[in-house]
């Protein structure tokens, strides 16, 4: 993403139009899922503090958002929650934790089926008509996939294109649909502070890594020192959101007869 701003800063701005609300959309959903979950199993802690919130700015991380952005994958800034006020202990931080991976997971199958349904009208009928070419032009992993998130290549494209008009459309479906199964996928890693690790003392360790704030601190800086110094983190998500993706889509396809 560096080298693509330095190289295109227009085409850069003009891929960021597109990018931009699914991230804001994506990160607020997932923190407003979590603040609503505690406030169910009867924590008010993040409605008191007016988190609960569709306004995305209560929502961003800098260092979070911006990673969203030219990663991928990232985070929001965490719902406040006083475990204290659960009904159900360990049940509900359990239902918490999952609740914003939940609401990221049913955004990308729903933006799925929506890219499939766009892809009827917007490519000529040799490829809406064939699963294989739908396959080319939704998988995460495929070239005329890539070619659709960057309006350089809009060109290209266009014999491709039976409504051209559509592909706006597509564009933003596209970057809806990648960026939440990132942000699920990514928040599923059981490292702390993300939701994995607290999916995985409950269910696993039952509760017994007690974790205080300063280590919760430490372990975020480790996070992101791995991130931005390795490819380690990158390539595991990555890996994890092709496959992923692909079956979801084959499955997809296939339900909707093609």
């Amino acid at each position: 993403m560096f080298d693509y701003l330095r190289q295109d800063p227009a085409g850069f701005l003009l891929f960021m139009l597109y990018r931009a609300p699914a991230v804001l959309l994506a990160l607020t959903f997932h923190e407003v899922a979590h603040g609503y979950v505690a406030l169910r199993c009867g924590d008010p802690t993040a409605q008191m503090m007016h988190r609960l919130s569709l306004n995305p700015i209560r929502h961003m991380d800098p260092v979070g958002t911006v990673s969203m952005f030219l990663l991928g994958f990232g985070w929001a800034k965490p719902v406040p929650v006083n475990p204290r006020n659960f009904r159900r202990g360990s049940r509900d931080d359990l239902l918490v934790s999952l609740a914003g991976v939940t609401v990221n997971f049913i955004l990308f199958l729903i933006g799925t089926v929506l890219t499939v349904l766009v892809g009827f009208s917007l490519y000529v009928p040799e490829l809406a008509q064939d699963g294989q070419g739908l396959r080319f032009m939704l998988g995460f992993s495929e070239t005329g996939f890539s070619a659709q998130l960057f309006p350089v290549y809009a060109k290209e494209l266009q014999p491709l294109l039976r409504l051209p008009w559509l592909l706006h459309v597509q564009r933003f479906l596209l970057h809806f649909c990648m960026i939440n199964l990132g942000l699920c996928l990514f928040n599923l890693l059981p490292l702390p502070p993300l939701d994995g690790f607290h999916v995985f003392n409950d269910l696993v360790l039952k509760g017994r890594a007690d974790l205080s704030g300063k280590a919760f601190r430490i372990a975020h800086v480790a996070l992101l020192l791995l991130m931005f110094s390795t490819d380690i983190v990158s390539r595991l998500v990555g890996a994890a959101v092709n496959g992923v993706q692909g079956f979801v889509l084959g499955l997809v396809l296939s339900l909707l007869g093609r």
